[in-house]
């Protein structure tokens, strides 16, 4: 089966406490409430694309275990094709997160998520890349795998470095705020990033978004009651790579991605606000949102 995008990154079991406060060195307090359910931020974004009815498939690992089950069985129940993910002996990746408001503190173990394969036959299944943050080489190896093979590739590093060489290489570079200013100074230096598309999302909502051409748009945020920021930029991302794909402009793309992350934050867990296409499109109408979905 053809592919319209491939996802590879991490695929953990999620626990999310909500916090009125945070514990202090050697201090128990009880969560108000708690919310477990699959995450990993590749994982996410593959979900809302094939919710959008794009075809999706995965690389990645989970451990032969009850939580690795969980993942493959979500998966094939949402359209996700397994064909890329490993079965291996270590245990699945966890992430424990406390959350309080815009806050959130995390423990992650990667486990299973160590041992990821980049196939070259499972790459040329597809027409697009989208990367998460996973060990540098691996990422090197996916993008050179990727490139031969005619893809096209957006990468979201997370905290991760992103060397010039891979930077270079790509179409999408997609980065929040924060993450953007530690590796260029300041949002004004999107002018000089090398990927053909660069996206800065931002702290207040909204997005700065370098197209092909040099130029650079803000795209305005939608005013959400945030509950859990967890997943809100694997929505975005999802957002955006559907435009893209779709051969829609950087601004609707970005508002989709915008509406996405908008629904995304407004719940506990990075899937949980996870619709159907024709459900967004009534969402995107009412919001007069004005994109070609």
């Amino acid at each position: 089966m053809k592919l319209d995008v491939i996802c590879m990154g991490n695929l953990n079991y999620d626990i999310t406490f909500l916090m009125e406060k945070f514990p202090e060195f050697h201090e128990k307090v009880n969560a108000k409430s708690v919310y477990t359910g699959l995450g990993g931020s590749a994982g996410n974004t593959a979900s809302w694309l094939a919710s959008l009815r794009l075809r999706v498939g995965f690389i990645g690992a989970v451990g032969n275990d009850d939580f690795g089950r969980l993942h493959i069985e979500y998966f094939k129940k949402v359209g996700v094709d397994t064909g890329g993910i490993k079965i291996v002996d270590d245990a699945t990746g966890v992430a424990v997160m406390m959350v309080k408001g815009e806050d959130k503190r995390i423990v992650k173990y990667p486990g299973a998520n160590r041992f990821k394969e980049v196939k070259e036959e499972y790459l040329a299944r597809a027409r697009h890349l989208h990367l998460s943050s996973n060990p540098i080489e691996l990422i090197r190896e996916a993008i050179e795998k990727a490139k031969r093979l005619g893809l096209t590739v957006s990468f979201d590093p997370g905290e991760m470095e992103v060397p010039q060489d891979i930077e270079e290489k790509l179409d999408i570079l997609m980065m929040n705020e924060d993450e953007f200013k530690r590796k260029y100074g300041n949002l004004e230096k999107i002018k000089d990033v090398k990927a053909r598309i660069a996206i800065a999302t931002l702290n207040g909502g909204g997005a700065l978004v370098r197209d092909e051409s040099g130029e650079v748009h803000e795209i305005r945020g939608l005013s959400a009651k945030v509950v859990d920021t967890t997943g809100g930029g694997d929505s975005f991302n999802a957002g955006f790579i559907y435009g893209f794909l779709n051969g829609w402009d950087v601004v609707s793309s970005a508002k989709l991605g915008m509406l996405l992350a908008y629904l995304t934050v407004q719940e506990v867990g990075a899937r949980t606000a996870i619709r159907p296409l024709d459900e967004i499109r009534k969402i995107a109408r009412g919001l007069k949102l004005e994109i070609p979905l």
